[in-house]
């Protein structure tokens, strides 16, 4: 079955021109031109990839991004602008895009930008249902795959999507050293200089919800000069 695209772009050339190309690389694609709508269709319809634009009437494209992950809606964003600060890339992943194309772009990047996000969708699916554990305990921290929660000391922590998916992929790996780098490219899709910042953030705002102490940290431990470990069980 082709995958689904949703496009939310308010200039209806661009968005017709993106609708070309993609039906041409056999994905089945819907158009909305406003931000309301887009939002609606969303969470209306199954798509498994929406692409969508910063710059838009009744909502932009940072709230319906924003909207959508706070709902726990995990659908993959690709976001379009004609905003190109570092500022923005950043906000960008913050609030929960999967990948960032600054415009005017080529067609043909849009295209396999498409194609490498749904690629990587179908590994985490396929790793999701293999024989991995369903939850991990380290200490009075665990975590439930299947209900994606996260409770410290039986008390619930709340954390956004993107922090759970950080931490399970974390917890998954005990010792396992990690640059920012290989983070970016295994939790956001990014493998390009420049996004190590969100990273940093992402971590900071984690130790903040489940260290007792942030600043000596005992599950997400920094390697200095590297990048990133979660703690082997046997240090709890």
């Amino acid at each position: 079955m082709n995958k689904k695209v949703l496009v939310i772009e308010d200039n209806q050339d661009i968005a017709y021109l993106v609708k070309l190309h993609l039906s041409d690389a056999q994905f089945a694609v819907d158009c909305v031109f406003d931000g309301k709508s887009g939002l609606q269709q969303v969470l209306r319809a199954e798509h498994d990839i929406v692409v969508l634009d910063l710059m838009l009437p009744g909502l932009d494209g940072m709230e319906i991004c924003r909207r959508l992950r706070a709902s726990n809606n995990l659908v993959p964003v690709l976001m379009l602008t004609a905003k190109g600060t570092e500022l923005d890339r950043v906000l960008g992943l913050e609030i929960g895009a999967d990948d960032y194309l600054t415009k005017p772009f080529s067609i043909r990047e849009l295209v396999a930008r498409v194609r490498a996000i749904c690629r990587r969708m179908d590994h985490q699916a396929a790793r999701e249902s293999s024989a991995l554990p369903d939850s991990i305990q380290v200490g009075e921290l665990a975590m439930d795959a299947g209900r994606r929660v996260v409770s410290l000391a039986g008390r619930p922590v709340d954390l956004t999507a993107r922090e759970f998916d950080l931490l399970w992929h974390f917890a998954s790996n005990p010792g396992r050293v990690y640059s920012r780098s290989q983070l970016l490219d295994s939790i956001w899709g990014y493998a390009h200089e420049g996004y190590e910042h969100t990273v940093n953030s992402h971590i900071n705002r984690l130790r903040a919800k489940i260290e007792s102490n942030p600043a000596e940290p005992a599950y997400i431990l920094t390697v200095w000069g590297v990048g990133y470990k979660f703690a082997e069980p046997a240090a709890h």
